[in-house]
């Protein structure tokens, strides 16, 4: 299986000499291409922080990052930009759309960015919408429609340039309890139709059942590991509780 994602000895330092926090501490993991895997940890864990490293968003103080190869903790900001337009596909707790744009405008603007022609740029927000289930809300603005149906949006807009890591951060933490299993039930589909790989951070031990595999994090580093297999989700449910016991923070940390 090809390795995607290839994190190497991580460590991520906050404030000066007298103040320093270390949010990260010689983290390792590797995630392979079409993986669904899960982040969860309590809060001050450094969940948040390694997402924002393996995003660009914010710079390790040590060790590396490949994706697909590339060591993007080596990348100038010029770099950086391109990367991440090219490369990855982001889903927001709060959506994060421009509500003076359409729906369709929102998921097209990567792609136009990206340079696609008028006629695949329609192509793909056509396809994905349809997947997506919002094909009939394509000319409506974000404030005219319901927030599982923003958050489908966002999810559109994450994989519509068929990005090779997708990061959802608590992607369903807007949501009431029936948005929420749809766009989880999204996500696994994209996950096994486009071979989508994500990596998805969240507090809630519902979302994380549907990853194939979960890291837990405690004091910026990986406290433990599951893995699905050939397990029901309920079953997976419920080995997430017992590993969220272990860590102090129940079902929801």
């Amino acid at each position: 299986m090809k390795i995607m994602l290839d994190v190497q000895n991580i460590e991520k330092y906050y404030g000066n000499k007298g103040n320093v926090t270390k949010a990260l501490n010689d983290l390792s993991f590797q995630v392979n291409e079409c993986e669904f895997i899960s982040i969860m940890g309590a809060s001050g864990s450094g969940k948040t922080t390694l997402l924002n490293c393996i995003s660009t968003i914010d710079s390790a103080s040590a060790g590396s990052i490949y994706l697909d190869g590339v060591n993007i903790t080596m990348l100038n900001d010029e770099d950086i930009a391109k990367f991440r337009r090219e490369n990855l596909g982001f889903i927001f707790q709060d959506f994060n759309l421009l509500d003076t744009l359409t729906i369709e405008e929102n998921i097209s603007l990567s792609l136009t960015v990206n340079r696609l022609s008028p006629k695949e740029v329609a192509d793909r927000v056509d396809n994905i919408s349809l997947q997506m289930g919002i094909a009939h809300i394509l000319q409506k603005f974000p404030y005219q429609v319901s927030g599982g149906e923003k958050q489908r949006c966002a999810c559109a807009r994450a994989v519509a340039a068929n990005p090779k890591l997708v990061l959802a951060d608590e992607p369903t933490g807007s949501l009431d309890s029936v948005s929420s299993q749809k766009l989880l039930e999204i996500l696994t589909d994209l996950n096994m139709t486009l071979n989508a790989t994500i990596l998805m951070v969240t507090h809630d031990a519902f979302a994380a059942s549907y990853a194939e595999r979960i890291l837990f994090l405690k004091d910026g580093k990986i406290f433990n590991e599951i893995i699905k297999g050939e397990k029901s989700r309920q079953a997976f449910y419920h080995e997430i509780l017992d590993v969220l016991s272990l860590l102090g923070g129940g079902a929801s940390c």
